[in-house]
């Protein structure tokens, strides 16, 4: 996920009856008409039924703070070398302590390296640690947390430990329960806490208190809230709740910069994210924060068995954020073998060796794979390696599993293709990555319409309207809706798309990449105009494509952006509308998306061409806002949602007013 400038061709303004260039700064529009075509007599193009579909890395506190359930944060103590981060101590009542970070006191047996020493002087009411979560621990009315932590002491044998959440303050005491005694040796402890039914919702934070003095050692210190599908280690219920809602058909894992770290050691180590919690050290993030690897590569394939998707699964390939790469030939094979382990991890049944391991970690049946992505954003590396390299992985890959399909990370007609051809092997797709402004979005709706249809295919692996912080606003999902016009209007070609940054945590410190689709803080989630967007178009979805052309487009005035260094291009004219149309060939039911980014309303005649029979009444869902500057929060979450009526009057011929600024799908019925 690196900034990514586009680059301008002469497109027309209309390519067989599909819509282009749009403005990137909303004025009045000239006025006019548009009619619109829809032939339903010729069959079109099949729909790819993976269009639609899911993005992520850790980035903007996505999975630690974010969809991932744990709750404390720097649970093992490494997010700091020297400092033990979001940990501090309590003293009450006369009480009297210190804490600090210790290596010298591993867990046996397990990757805990690093503990934190709590010396008590003087118990007086009780002293020890408190963890202020991310942003806070989430308290909530009626709730089951369950906590675990690893403990040892030295000294005099000690008393039972308190553990609780409660206010940041300490005067109130929302839930609380006592374990065992720590000894000599370390040991797991567990304990659950309910909170009451009159708890009103905020944040807290997290305490184990000791209540005699002598030394304490604590490590992998956990609270789980309830999870999605009640799964250990696993998921926020609202979060995931929200990505059902989008009816997604895959996941890209784990991820674009995250897949490749800073330099080639932080790259994603999967199997050191395998098994129980203590037998992951966690690794070095690229974007300013450690990621601790409870969201490992079996969390990333429960996260698909539970949408009931598919993943896409991203292997590393050699190359890292600071151009570092590995060459091919014998220095890339270990990272060859690698992945092979890996496909073998998600794929293999129980007699194979990472087939077992994953019968092992708790789940004997395999997973779906169809398509494997060899590196990400490779188009960055200069050394010009990666020709060979996605060759070597392209022979091993296709020897082993000849039915999976590869997708090339450069190579193809976006930006970063241009920078270094993939000539010795033919990929079965290429992944092209934009981000852009409204303007950009709409004025490039047409970039797939010429796109070889026999070559290979396109996965528009990241993309997104930059408009709007932390979440997008309206404008930006305008731009993102004409772009999505023109990716189902080709789905014949482009047969993935995902949009990126999927997630932010909207507090303080938690946002590295604006502009992002669902926001969140510890209570609260929420999607942004985008996201109401993109849940349309994924939800709304043919089988079929329906040929379409349209006339008498209205215009507005558009200023393209220049090059750096160069002055602009003289401004031109452009259309406000934008169009694609699906057919579920089994309901019949027609899937009409309409985009008007104009500040007027505009009507459209539209004209159903070779329907014998039309059904009068039709459903309408508009997604629309007064200014394009609109947006979602936290504080007002609905303020941009779809709203849908029924129509009627439908016929062979009709005509539909679109709002300003709007989102629209028909739901037709016609044979």
């Amino acid at each position: 996920m690196k900034t990514i400038r586009p680059f301008f061709q002469s497109l027309p303004l209309l390519t067989a009856g599909l819509l282009a260039l749009a403005p990137a700064a909303r004025a009045q529009d000239a006025g006019g008409g548009a009619t619109l075509t829809l032939d339903l007599g010729t069959p079109g193009a099949k729909v790819s039924p993976t269009l639609y579909g899911l993005m992520t890395e850790e980035i903007n506190h996505s999975y630690d703070g974010g969809l991932y359930a744990e709750l404390i944060q720097n649970r093992t103590f490494k997010d700091n070398a020297t400092t033990p981060v979001h940990w501090s101590v309590v003293q009450k009542d006369g009480g009297n302590g210190t804490i600090a970070l210790d290596n010298s006191q591993p867990v046996s047996g397990t990757a805990l390296t690093t503990s934190l020493k709590l010396t008590v002087t003087n118990a007086g009411e009780g002293v020890g640690i408190a963890n202020d979560g991310y942003w806070g621990i989430p308290v909530k009315p009626s709730t089951t947390y369950k906590v675990s932590f690893y403990a040892k002491q030295s000294g005099a044998a000690a008393g039972p430990l308190t553990v609780s959440i409660q206010s940041n303050d300490g005067a109130t005491v929302y839930a609380q329960a006592q374990t065992p005694a720590p000894t000599g040796d370390w040991a797991k402890y567990s304990a659950t806490l309910t909170t009451g039914a009159d708890v009103q919702p905020l944040n807290g934070r997290f305490v184990i208190a000791a209540g005699a003095p002598g030394t304490y050692w604590f490590n992998l210190v956990s609270v789980f809230p309830p999870t999605f599908h009640d799964r250990p280690n696993g998921n926020r219920p609202d979060i995931m709740q929200i990505l059902t809602d989008m009816k997604p058909s895959f996941l890209r894992l784990p991820g674009g910069n995250f897949l490749e770290g800073n330099h080639i050691a932080d790259h994603f180590p999967w199997k050191q994210t395998l098994g129980d919690l203590s037998q992951r050290p966690g690794h070095n993030g690229c974007w300013g924060y450690r990621a601790s690897d409870g969201m490992g590569l079996l969390e990333y394939l429960e996260w698909c068995e539970d949408l009931n998707i598919q993943p896409v699964l991203a292997v590393y390939a050699g190359y890292s954020l600071k151009r570092e790469h590995v060459n091919p030939g014998p220095d890339l094979q270990p990272y060859v073998d690698d992945a092979l382990d890996e496909i073998e991890y998600v794929t293999g049944d129980t007699s194979t060796k990472w087939g077992a391991v994953r019968a092992k970690d708790g789940h004997p049946a395999p997973f779906p794979l169809t398509w494997i992505e060899v590196g990400n954003e490779d188009g960055f590396d200069a050394s010009g390696s990666y020709d060979g390299r996605f060759a070597q992985f392209y022979d091993a890959i296709k020897a082993k599993y000849p039915n999976l399909k590869l997708i090339a990370t450069a190579g193809g007609k976006d930006p970063l293709g241009h920078r270094e051809p993939v000539t010795k092997r033919t990929p079965d797709a290429f992944d092209e990555h934009y981000y852009r402004s409204a303007g950009e979005m709409e004025s490039d709706a047409t970039h797939y319409d010429n796109y070889s249809r026999t070559g290979p295919k396109t996965f528009v692996g990241e993309w997104a309207t930059r408009e709007g912080r932390p979440t997008t606003n309206m404008n930006a999902a305008l731009g993102d809706s004409a772009w999505m016009t023109g990716m189902e209007r080709n789905s014949d070609v482009v047969v993935l798309a995902s949009y990126a940054p999927l997630f932010v945590n909207v507090n303080p410190g938690g946002m590295e990449w604006f502009s992002d689709l669902i926001g969140y803080n510890t209570l609260s989630v929420y999607g942004s105009p985008s996201y109401y967007a993109q849940k349309m178009f994924s939800t709304y979805l043919g089988d079929t494509l329906v040929p379409l052309t349209a006339q008498g487009v209205p215009t507005q005035p558009w200023q393209p952006r220049g090059r750096k260094g160069q002055p602009p291009p003289p401004p031109r004219q452009a259309p406000v509308l934008f169009f694609s149309a699906t057919r579920d060939s089994k309901t019949g039911t027609i899937y009409l998306k309409a985009v008007n980014a104009a500040k007027s309303a505009e009507t459209v005649s539209i004209n159903l061409k070779g329907a014998s029979h039309v059904s009068p009444d039709a459903t309408s869902v508009v997604l629309s806002s007064a200014n394009p500057t609109d947006t979602n929060t936290l504080a007002d979450p609905t303020k941009i949602t779809p709203v849908t009526s029924k129509i009627s009057g439908i016929g062979t011929t009709f005509s539909e007013t679109l709002a300003p600024y709007s989102v629209n799908v028909l739901q037709l019925s016609a044979q």
